[in-house]
């Protein structure tokens, strides 16, 4: 079997999460592109949420040759490189120790399978549709018609809320979530219909119509009372563990498609803030 390269493993990310499904604000694709060109040899492959100094330095150590971080280190451009900021500090260890870094963010939420259908996936059965669907004139739209970001979800059976947040938290492995709840469903109402949202939802959600629930990572204070008072509840679960759980899925899916490719998920990337 002979030895992955970059040649092999880029395409292959832009062919499951293609970029042009991005949004136009993100900083998707090769971050740090790799020393040697796409034809050098890419065998390691770590996988994380957010690229930190200490996810870089474990990557190192298991010589990864690319890091797939979901977040972008940076969204602005960058101007100057200032080694007091941890993120400069961090590609620049990347670039000596010749690791490329790539990102797909916004692409892996938009496209069919990615992050917002796994999370869709939590709720049980029904049917799903992106709450906004990709642009027309991109060209992955036309052979991806599921993709778009967010999904508005109708379930097959209504169901409580408090049997969908036990679902939420099995399916993202948390012991505790924020749930602000309407007093329809106080009362016992079933919910039919969930928008969803990996990360921050707030902005998404002001293009989808009324539905019985919210679930998103966070959303601002005001924005969850006014949903409350118009008979929506809204499940909050913090910004990462919307996301992190879905690096198992796109390893085994790029494992899966470049044969001797080594897919590692990082084992410290965590979520910064922590119930103490």
């Amino acid at each position: 079997m002979s030895t992955p390269t970059f040649a092999d493993v880029l395409p292959t990310l832009e062919k499951l999460y293609p970029l042009g499904l991005a949004e136009s604000w993100d900083n998707v694709g090769l971050i740090v592109p790799p020393a040697g060109g796409v034809e050098g040899r890419c065998r390691t492959v770590l996988l994380t949420i957010d690229l930190t100094e200490q996810v870089l330095a474990e990557a190192c150590s298991v010589h990864a040759d690319l890091v797939v971080a979901y977040h972008p280190p940076t969204l602005a451009g960058v101007r100057r490189f200032d080694p007091a900021r941890g993120v400069d500090r961090t590609l620049l260890r990347a670039i000596r120790a010749n690791i490329a870094v790539y990102s797909p963010h916004t692409a892996v939420d938009a496209a069919p399978g990615g992050v917002n259908d796994w999370l869709a996936d939590a709720l049980g059965a029904g049917t799903r549709r992106p709450i906004v669907p990709a642009r027309a004139s991109v060209g992955d739209a036309a052979a991806m018609p599921a993709a778009g970001q967010g999904r508005w979800v109708q379930l097959a059976e209504a169901t409580l809320l408090s049997t969908l947040v036990e679902r939420i938290k099995r399916h993202l492995d948390l012991p505790l979530v924020r749930v602000a709840t309407s007093p329809r469903h106080r009362r016992g109402d079933p919910v039919q219909t969930v928008g969803i949202c990996a990360g921050a939802g707030g902005k998404l959600f002001e293009e989808l119509p009324s539905v019985d629930l919210l679930w998103t990572g966070e959303m601002r204070h005001h924005d969850v009372l006014a949903r409350v008072a118009s008979g929506t509840s809204v499940v909050l679960c913090d910004h990462t563990p919307t996301e992190r759980g879905y690096l198992g899925r796109l390893g085994a899916r790029l494992a899966g498609s470049v044969p001797g490719l080594d897919v590692i998920v990082s084992e410290v990337d965590r979520e910064p803030l922590v119930l103490t």
